[in-house]
């Protein structure tokens, strides 16, 4: 199966209204499409015809078990990239005045935040280092310091695609 990149995500939700304007107002994603009971969104800049479904969850669903940890089986996170430092540096923002952010992890060659949706469903929003940049420093988990990985990398260095380059035979 040779796979490039995860196409969408879908998630039930408790109101699709609710959560497509979270994901448009926060992160500026725009409706492809809609029905009554499911939207799909795009992330800006995407090529993709969806890279989020939302649907309706029954009036009478419940609330998963609590978040997904090692103790329990469900869905962590999803991971949105974007191009830059700064515009991880503005969505931090973004995310900070919505009261969605809920941390900020440096995982060395991923830069990461980790926010909340309307629904509690956590996300994060990450800036992969370019592989030339990268160097054979040990690399540790540890707090985000955007301004700090500004200063090394640039604002607007472009970073590297996720996964890196296909592997083949």
């Amino acid at each position: 199966m040779p796979v490039h990149r995860l196409n969408h995500a879908v998630l039930y939700v408790s109101d699709v209204e609710r959560s497509a304007a979270f994901y448009r107002d926060t992160l500026g994603f725009r409706t492809t499409m809609a029905f009554p009971d499911a939207i799909f969104l795009a992330a800006p800049g995407s090529t993709s015809r969806a890279d989020l479904g939302l649907f309706q969850a029954d009036p009478e669903a419940t609330a998963s078990r609590g978040p997904a940890r090692r103790g329990a089986v469900g869905l962590y996170h999803l991971a949105w990239e974007v191009d830059t430092l700064a515009e991880l540096e503005r969505l931090a923002g973004i995310l900070a005045n919505a009261g969605a952010l809920v941390g900020a992890t440096d995982h060395g060659v991923l830069k990461s935040l980790y926010a909340k949706d309307a629904d509690g469903i956590e996300f994060s929003v990450v800036w992969v280092v370019p592989e030339e940049l990268l160097d054979d420093a040990p690399k540790q988990v540890g707090t985000l310091d955007i301004g700090k990985e500004k200063a090394r990398y640039g604002a607007e260095t472009r970073g590297g695609v996720a996964g890196g380059v296909p592997v083949t035979d």
